[in-house]
């Protein structure tokens, strides 16, 4: 449980039990959690049923299931954990991708193929460690530092930005960014050589990476920032230790997967997190080491955004549909759902002129950048569009 998990802001222990029908697999995801330290195991099975069983009085942080399971499938027993189990996050582990969208509509934190990588749950590590660190908060601590990663690299105390921080280099600010982005993690020397002076000599690498740290140390320290990058395994890499930091990606992750499905009760704290979501993650660097989880919280906001949407045209509630239709299209503009979904409210409120300019904006937009044309679905919604309203130009 939460509870036994955060003590004064600080991740302890993450409570962790596992479910897999394969015991070698089993064994080997247990010895690979072993490894991160912050994991506490305390219960593996290999049959699901008495998982679901017993996992209630365990009170687990997160389970880790297996998706192929012989009686009872990994989604059904997921399912049921989660109303047995309603503190504790749900992981996929499996061999097939197929499951995607199904663990997704179940809220999973995540989704890891077999054969499992240590890079790859170490992610979903610091990812559980940051939902549970961040827990929902009606107001921040006037003096709380807060470091945006929504579209730019910003650093903010009490709400204010700290305009007085400025990176010596883009190297700086990229290192920077990379520690952040693998904090309270190891970070070897040879990574962050391989990442940003892949082209130079060991030497002359080493030389601008000691002299780079230098620059993020002092950079931080005389803007008042209190952040620690320490050396570890004997100066064989760095650690960026964030402590109770707040980070607005994973704060937003956490708030928008913990609030119920959008209604009249709490659509407010749903328009508020969206709006949140100010650009991608990093979004205006080409950090290529942030793509995937760049791609990741996207498709988290986009899929809440449709949402959002669909609640505001089933509730007659047109302008904000358009509102969030139009922010889409204008942070995510070859999301060709927006797009149609635009098309469609305009069409409900009889803008024909509006749903022609859309049209015609997506089809240069998806020809002039990208050389393709329009996709079927809305090519076809288009030209039945297009038909039917021929059709009640002829009657009149």
């Amino acid at each position: 449980m939460l509870k036994n998990t955060i003590l004064s802001g600080e991740i302890t222990m993450i409570q962790a039990v596992l479910v897999d029908d394969e015991r070698l697999a089993l064994v080997k995801l247990e010895f690979m959690l072993k490894e991160m330290k912050a994991v506490h195991i305390i219960a593996s099975y290999t049959d699901p049923i008495q998982a679901i069983q017993e996992a209630p009085t365990l009170e687990p942080d997160v389970i880790f299931i297996d998706i192929e399971m012989p009686e009872v499938s990994g989604l059904q027993a997921a399912a049921i954990l989660q109303e047995v189990c309603p503190n504790a996050n749900i992981v996929f582990v499996t061999a097939y991708n197929q499951y995607a969208v199904e663990a997704f509509e179940l809220n999973a934190i995540d989704y890891i193929l077999k054969p499992v990588r240590h890079d790859r749950l170490f992610k979903t590590i610091q990812r559980l460690e940051d939902r549970l660190r961040f827990a929902p908060k009606s107001t921040e601590v006037a003096h709380e530092l807060t470091i945006r990663c929504f579209q730019s690299l910003r650093f903010e105390r009490g709400g204010q930005p700290l305009n007085n921080l400025r990176w010596r280099t883009s190297k700086a600010q990229e290192l920077f960014a990379f520690l952040l982005h693998n904090r309270n993690r190891f970070v070897s020397k040879d990574t962050l050589i391989d990442l940003l002076w892949p082209d130079f000599n060991l030497k002359k690498a080493s030389t601008h990476l000691y002299t780079t740290i230098y620059q993020v140390r002092q950079c931080l320290k005389q803007s008042e920032v209190d952040l620690h990058i320490s050396n570890v395994s004997g100066g064989e890499g760095y650690t960026l230790e964030t402590g109770p930091l707040l980070i607005d990606a994973a704060q937003w992750e956490h708030n928008i997967l913990a609030l119920e499905s959008i209604g009249e009760d709490n659509c407010a704290e749903h328009q508020s997190l969206f709006e949140l979501y100010s650009g991608d993650y990093f979004g205006d660097y080409d950090y290529l080491w942030a793509e995937g989880e760049r791609q990741r919280l996207r498709t988290i906001w986009l899929h809440h955004a449709m949402g959002m949407a669909q609640f505001y045209i089933d509730n007659n509630r047109v302008p904000e549909a358009v509102t969030v239709y139009q922010k889409v299209v204008q942070l995510q503009p070859y999301f060709e759902q927006g797009h149609l979904g635009l098309m469609k409210v305009y069409d409900s409120i009889g803008e024909r002129s509006a749903v022609e300019e859309q049209y015609k904006n997506l089809t240069e937009l998806l020809k002039g950048d990208l050389r393709i044309g329009l996709p079927a679905v809305v090519q076809d919604w288009y030209e039945q569009w297009e038909l039917h309203n021929f059709r009640i130009r002829s009657k009149k």
